[in-house]
């Protein structure tokens, strides 16, 4: 198969991240020669490799980043980037931060950088599908919320709250609301205190 036709059917099956076994069942090729199709496109900028055996077309927008990385393990862009995405704070994060139920890690790929944060499997949520974003992104209120969860860890990252400002349509409810399914009574205690004094303001 040329390069030029595997291209075209990538850009025509309108997907924008897949795994080698996907490009193969769609090339109707073996896994092999998939693999080798697909490095002479990452090589040529037309695809770019995200993981092992996993790409993505140079076109996926920054939040659909780490869906297409933690996949299959859910996850959400939160923290940092969502409270700047909302317009909650204006300092802009340089990687993307999201949300998940994997191990906390920090991935590097040529489409950027995501910062993968760790929370409990009855604390996770909160997000929307954001069309302007094509991506998973949490709420105003749940990215605070999640923000002051992570708080009190060893994590430098989330020590000291970028300036704030909470618009008149931030639901204070809400964010209480999250704050009360924190399992850990000295979290939520925390979180109940730090979103009390950010309110007052």
């Amino acid at each position: 198969m040329k390069l030029t036709d595997a291209h075209a059917r990538l850009l025509e099956a309108g997907v924008p991240t897949f795994h080698t076994n996907d490009a193969a069942a769609l090339w109707r090729i073996r896994r092999d020669h998939a693999s080798q199709l697909l490095g002479r496109l990452a090589a040529s900028g037309h695809v770019v490799r995200l993981a092992r055996g996993r790409y993505a077309l140079p076109t996926l927008a920054p939040f659909a980043l780490p869906r297409a990385l933690s996949s299959p393990s859910p996850s959400y862009v939160s923290f940092h980037s969502a409270l700047y995405h909302h317009g909650l704070i204006e300092q802009v994060p340089f990687v993307i931060y999201a949300a998940t139920l994997a191990p906390t890690r920090r991935v590097e790929t040529p489409l950027g950088v995501v910062s993968f944060h760790q929370l409990s499997p009855g604390f996770f949520g909160g997000y929307e599908y954001d069309a302007r974003s094509t991506g998973d992104v949490a709420t105003p209120e749940k990215a605070l919320v999640d923000y002051l969860y992570l708080a009190p860890t060893k994590s430098k990252l989330f020590r000291a709250l970028p300036e704030l400002e909470l618009p008149r349509s931030f639901r204070r409810r809400e964010a209480r609301r999250f704050a009360q399914s924190i399992a850990s009574s000295a979290r939520r205690t925390f979180v109940f205190e730090a979103l009390a004094r950010i309110m007052e303001r």
